[in-house]
């Protein structure tokens, strides 16, 4: 059986460089940080399993998203590749780094730690279920709907953009929730290796977010040795929508450097 392969957008040219959105994301959601490294790397925006455009399956485990990626970079012939992740694609990237080190340039890991979540997204999950979409009227009405249950306006209008409106004026989500909600466990655990990624990582933090921490520390250094960090002040969990200028400054000086 050939695995499916991912959806995506492609900009730019020159090595390639793959990004990977968060969690009821995709690709489209770090277009800007793709259309500023155009200049310098031809950029791949990836949907992720059950996100966007791409496929829809029963499982999530991060080795499964990772060998997703993969088959898309043999799909497209690409040997190796730089990667950038934010969040779960952070965490999917460096699935990816610690499975198949010799597929992965650089690695830039966006506020994620390769480390166990205890929070939930309960409050999302119910916002979800509340929106009747066969009676849905229009954007402005879903967000009405979510505003109970997800209280930061970014936060409601990052959901709904992956909400789609057909010609007939239907309503629909590009995400399979249901195998989301099933799967969440799963998208909560650390990640495990017998072997460290050693080529050179970046991790850039929010300052204010606490997805990464000081006792995350030791675990980033024992899986991912080369690592460098770097800590945007001033921003949360959502760091490169937030100051995006510094965010795609810090990038592509760690991609182009030397």
């Amino acid at each position: 059986m050939v695995n499916p392969v991912l959806h995506h957008t492609v900009i730019g040219r020159g090595e390639p460089l793959i990004l990977l959105h968060g969690l009821f994301g995709m690709g489209d959601n770090l277009i800007g940080i793709a259309k500023y490294l155009s200049e310098y790397f031809t950029v791949y925006c990836l949907d992720l399993r059950n996100h966007g455009h791409s496929f829809s399956a029963d499982s999530m485990r991060f080795e499964e998203m990772a060998t997703d990626v993969l088959v898309f970079m043999d799909s497209h012939q690409i040997p190796k590749a730089h990667l950038l992740g934010h969040s779960l694609g952070g965490k999917v990237a460096m699935q990816l780094a610690l499975m198949s080190a010799e597929r992965v340039m650089r690695l830039v890991v966006a506020d994620i730690a390769p480390v166990a979540y205890g929070g939930n997204h309960d409050e999302v999950f119910s916002a979800f279920n509340a929106l009747d979409l066969d009676g849905l009227m229009s954007r402005r009405d879903a967000e009405e709907i979510l505003r109970p249950y997800i209280q930061e306006r970014d936060v409601r209008l990052f959901i709904l953009k992956s909400l789609a409106r057909d010609k007939a004026g239907k309503f629909s989500w590009l995400l399979n929730i249901d195998s989301i909600e099933k799967n969440y466990n799963d998208l909560r655990t650390g990640l495990v290796s017998e072997q460290a990624f050693t080529g050179s990582t970046l991790f850039i933090k929010g300052e204010l977010s606490s997805y990464i921490q000081a006792g995350h520390r030791d675990m980033i250094e024992t899986l991912f040795p080369q690592s460098q960090f770097k800590i945007i002040q001033n921003v949360g969990h959502w760091l490169h929508i937030e100051k995006p200028v510094t965010f795609n400054n810090l990038v592509k000086q760690f991609l182009t450097v030397g």
